[in-house]
Order: structure tokens, then C-alpha cells, then sequence
């Protein structure tokens, strides 16, 4: 794999991405939205280049006239809490995800490779793995279900191989604002008692950089088509994720509530990823936690 496209470049995973594939000597052309705050999250690098356009408009791409090995599509609209669930939003990402197919197609691409979600699988009781039913509950969910079927028949009838990576929890230093990990350190910093239920299901984070390395692997290595889960190789209690958040802030209160216990946990089999892959992560949750910390540092002072 030599020369890559990305989609949702400037994303937390889009720019993890983008560095493992610099660091692996792979070109990239990188697709950013207009306007875009995030430009400066991406690195530099004489391997880059980097095009503007809207997910609406991926058929003016113009590439650099050669042909491209791998399509990364991680863009998707509408992903905002108060949009997530709202179907005439969400469903304007499956028309571009087949966009993006064709443009793959149009690069000379012959891998496709899109970025799906754990949210097509709803609230399951017990461990998830690519053989687990989907049955998303929320709209954000079935689009990502529908544009995954939809690109992998487009990418058969186009002789394209197809892999979905369903990504589950991951974080890092670009993640998004409101998620659990960035709420608990905004609630911290404002001198709050942060609360929570009893922690006890079974949670699964993977730091940013690794989701990058692997997304990586999925397009260098000749693995099979089909579906790929992105997480942690281990799923622990969620309880534990943040006592080691608040022990990093330096001892800060959460409490936990015994009695709150009916939540749906998130526990993923990795054995096919892993097999395919080889892949080891190189974060650990607490060394990711210190990397966060002190980027939030650095941005106050």
C-alpha cells in the first residue's frame, strides 16, 4: 500500500490515520471540509496532500492524475448528540458513502475500507463480535448499518474489495466534547463530585493512535473482506477506566452508586481482528489519560 485516501482527514481517527500511514512511508491525500477549524491537527509532510470539498461534492476530487491502492472513508455528517437521532439527517450519509465508492473507483482504487460504528449493534447483553446481529436503535446506527450493505454490494459490483471496521470507544486528545472521558474532566475542573452509576458492566477503550494503527493494518495487509471490530483486545469494568481517570487528575472524587447497576456494558471479541492483524496496542488507558491531561494543560496556558 503506497498511495491512500482518507476522508474525515481531521477527525480524532482520520489524523491517527494519517500518521501511521506517513510514518509507514504511504502517500495520502487527505479530504477536509471547508472552513474546517482542524487543519492544524494534521501533520506536514511532503507525502500529504490535502484537498477541500464537501461530502455532498466528492465527485469534483481531482487526486493527483495517478492511481490511489486504498480508500479510507471515515467522513459522515450529523454526528452531533442532538442530531444523531434524527433519520432525514442521518440517512443524507448513505448516498454519500456510495459517492465515495464511486470516486474510489474513479482513483484507481482497489480496496475501500469504511468506517462503521458500535451503534449498529444496539444495547447487546453479553460479548460482541462481527457474527453478533445488528440491531441498531438509533438513526445514527441504522445509517451506518444501511451504508455499510449498500458500499459492500456497490464495491462487488465494481470488483472492489470491502472491509467495514466498526469502531467502538475510542479516545484521545481529539476526541470529541461530551463524551465520558471529557465530561468527567470538564465536571473535575469546575471542583465537582462527579457521580456515576455502579460501574460494573464491562467497558472497552482504545486510545486514538491505536484505532489509527489499526485502520492501518486493515488497508496494508492482505486481509479477508468482510467486517472488522476496533477496540481494546481487553474489555474490563467501566468502574476501573475511571478510577484511573481520577486517580491522573490527582486523586479527584467520583462516587459510584451500588444500586444503579441495569446497564448495557460493552465487551468485544477482537479475535478476528487480531488474527488478521496482529495488532498490539502500545496505550495504555492511564499513559492515554496523561497525554490528555496535559494537552488540556497546554491549552489553558
Amino acid at each position: 500500500m503506497k498511495k491512500v485516501v482518507v476522508t474525515g482527514a481531521t477527525s480524532m481517527i482520520g489524523v491517527a490515520l494519517i500518521r501511521e500511514c506517513l510514518k509507514n512511508g504511504c502517500s495520502v491525500l487527505a479530504l477536509v471540509r471547508e472552513g474546517t477549524r482542524r487543519m492544524t491537527r494534521l501533520p506536514v509532510s511532503d507525502l500529504l496532500r490535502v484537498e477541500t470539498v464537501s461530502l455532498s461534492a466528492l465527485n469534483s476530487v481531482k487526486g493527483d492524475g495517478g492511481p490511489y491502492d486504498t480508500f479510507y472513508h471515515l467522513a459522515w455528517d450529523y454526528t452531533i448528540r442532538s442530531e444523531r437521532d434524527v433519520p432525514r439527517l442521518c440517512q443524507r450519509n448513505i448516498p454519500w458513502s456510495l459517492d465515495a465508492v464511486d470516486l474510489a473507483k474513479r482513483l484507481g482504487c482497489s480496496r475501500f475500507i469504511g468506517a462503521g460504528s458500535q451503534a449498529e449493534y444496539g444495547p447487546v447483553s453479553g460479548i460482541i463480535s462481527e457474527e453478533t446481529k445488528p440491531e441498531p436503535v438509533i438513526a445514527y446506527g441504522m445509517a451506518k448499518l444501511a451504508a455499510c450493505m449498500l458500499t459492500r454490494r456497490q464495491c462487488e459490483q465494481y470488483g472492489m474489495h470491502h472491509i467495514w471496521a466498526r469502531a467502538f470507544s475510542v479516545y484521545g486528545v481529539n476526541d470529541n466534547s461530551g463524551t465520558m472521558i471529557n465530561d468527567t474532566l470538564d465536571r473535575l475542573d469546575r471542583g465537582e463530585t462527579v457521580h456515576f452509576t455502579s460501574g460494573t458492566q464491562i467497558w472497552n477503550y482504545l486510545h486514538e493512535s491505536d484505532a489509527g494503527r489499526l485502520y492501518y493494518l486493515l488497508g496494508a495487509l492482505p486481509v479477508e473482506d468482510g467486517l472488522y471490530c476496533i477496540a481494546h483486545p481487553e474489555s474490563i469494568p467501566l468502574k476501573e477506566y475511571i478510577e484511573t481517570l481520577c486517580e491522573e487528575y490527582g486523586g479527584a472524587r467520583c462516587t459510584f452508586d451500588p444500586s444503579d447497576c441495569g446497564h448495557a456494558g460493552l465487551e468485544v471479541d477482537m479475535g478476528k481482528t487480531l488474527k488478521a492483524t496482529g495488532f498490539v496496542p502500545q496505550v495504555t488507558f492511564r499513559e492515554g489519560i496523561r497525554e490528555i491531561l496535559k494537552a488540556r494543560a497546554e491549552a489553558r496556558s
